[in-house]
């Protein structure tokens, strides 16, 4: 897949529209990252290949019943070589989306070491944080709980507000509703750094 700009109007468009929040997907290779990218813009499965640098879209998503957001997608090829990387990516970041194979309970591990690496980053700090538990639709798919507690999520930073969302990348289920959690967390996270600055 093609490092291409485009504007879509798919199943995510009240936020001003010349206002896009930058937001860096990142996760292990094969977790399903641009999968979850491009079933965003277009609102179909797209047979994607593994992704060698990044794949970037602008894209109005409609969330709740009517209010559009743009958000500015950073999709992050996820093999080892590629991670050192993701921090260039999550500089200025409004949030970031973390994707894991539900499936793949062999590398929880690692997903859950480069996860924690990414947040520990002193720019990250207060990031807000959606992992998406991609292949939940498949049988032997771990449940929430135990990608929960294999993420260790709860050992983030207190700093580090996330959520856990269970998706079918390849039919879109949850990520609506995982967008919508990291829209909130993002409009927390600015109010509260707007009364920090007020204080000052």
């Amino acid at each position: 897949m093609g490092n291409g700009l485009s504007e879509q109007r798919p199943i995510l468009s009240s936020f001003p529209s010349f206002q896009a929040f930058h937001i860096a997907i990142l996760g292990l290779d094969c977790a399903g990252k641009t999968t979850v990218l491009y079933r965003l813009q277009f609102n179909e499965f797209v047979n994607t290949v593994p992704t060698k640098g990044f794949n970037t879209e602008k894209i109005k998503v409609t969330l709740g019943s009517s209010r559009t957001v743009t958000f500015h997608f950073w999709d992050v090829g996820g093999q080892e070589k590629l991670r050192p990387l993701w921090k260039s990516y999550t500089r200025c970041t409004d949030g970031i989306i973390f994707v894991v194979d539900s499936v793949d309970a062999e590398r929880m591990e690692e997903a859950k070491t480069e996860l924690h690496k990414i947040t520990k980053i002193s720019e990250n700090q207060g990031v807000p944080v959606l992992v998406i538990a991609n292949k939940q639709d498949l049988r032997n798919s771990l449940t929430l709980l135990e990608i929960e507690k294999l993420l260790a999520l709860h050992e983030l930073s207190s700093s580090t507000p996330w959520h856990l969302q269970p998706t079918c990348a390849i039919i879109g289920d949850g990520l609506r509703e995982g967008l919508e959690k990291l829209y909130e967390m993002i409009v927390k996270r600015r109010k509260v750094l707007r009364q920090q600055k007020k204080k000052r």
